[in-house]
């Protein structure tokens, strides 16, 4: 049998979920590759990886998948990967700077501008450096790593999955494990698992590589995964917010598929 090709971007947030596979777990079985996250929705749709971790928004971009089940990144209430940062109050903010193409992250915005303000600002997609951002636009949009290394002391914060969770009762989800349908190996969300028990069993490991890997502190990184708003597993409340995602985005322009993506077993 050859191996499943399995594609990763190792966000601080979906580390534990990863870490058995990058320290070569499974590795007769499964062979592991780091890629930017947008490049890994192309690989998939070009049939170059078997398996990856991809946004909710991606995975829907794709034909003949399935989600894998009982996993995902996700966060209930304030994660400090997605937010915006203004000078000026958020209802006069018209046009944002992005710092990265993050799909999920653009859609999350236009929602939440769209609840609680009634409009969408323009985003324009640019370098994530903060104080650049703000010389030309009203708000900058920070995600993932970047935003947990970027000072917020030019302006009010607004923390977007806490804003998610403020509308919806639900926690944001970043990340979940999309496969092909054809893929063959038996009991394949094991090794999967196996890959997050193992991440939270060595986490104070994989806080100081990550920490060194980052340029941050330990002490930051600890915190980050350890505040109990991040978890990994794929529950009932998780799903729900995978729906209520799929049915605010389709009149924002995104495909509609009726419903979530079906789950494998």
């Amino acid at each position: 049998m050859s191996q499943v090709r399995v594609g990763v971007a190792t966000r601080l947030y979906s580390r534990p979920l990863v870490w058995g596979l990058l320290k070569g777990h499974h590795g007769d079985l499964l062979e592991t590759t780091q890629h930017p996250p947008s490049l890994l929705a192309q690989l998939m749709a070009q049939g170059s990886l078997d398996v990856a971790l991809l946004s909710p928004l991606q995975a829907l971009e794709l034909d003949d998948v399935l989600l894998l089940p009982d996993l995902c990144a996700a966060a209930d209430g304030p994660s400090e990967t997605i937010y915006l940062v203004s000078p000026q109050p958020f209802e006069d903010v018209r046009s944002v700077a992005v710092g990265a193409e993050n799909d999920a992250a653009a859609a999350l915005l236009r929602i939440v501008y769209q609840e609680k303000f009634g409009f969408q600002p323009q985003l324009h997609l640019q370098r994530p450096d903060l104080d650049r951002m703000l010389l030309s636009f009203d708000a900058a949009l920070l995600t993932g790593d970047a935003a947990l290394r970027q000072p917020t002391s030019a302006g009010q914060c607004l923390d977007l999955t806490a804003a998610w969770r403020e509308i919806t009762g639900l926690p944001w989800v970043f990340a979940v494990w999309v496969a092909q349908a054809r893929v063959g190996l038996p009991d394949l969300p094991f090794y999967f698992k196996s890959s997050l028990r193992y991440g939270l069993s060595v986490m104070d490991s994989l806080v100081r590589e990550s920490a060194a890997e980052l340029d941050l502190s330990a002490d930051r990184v600890r915190e980050y995964l350890a505040e109990g708003q991040l978890g990994w597993v794929l529950r009932q409340r998780e799903q729900q917010s995978l729906e209520e995602l799929y049915r605010r985005i389709v009149p924002l322009g995104f495909r509609d598929r009726g419903s979530a993506l079906s789950f494998g077993k």
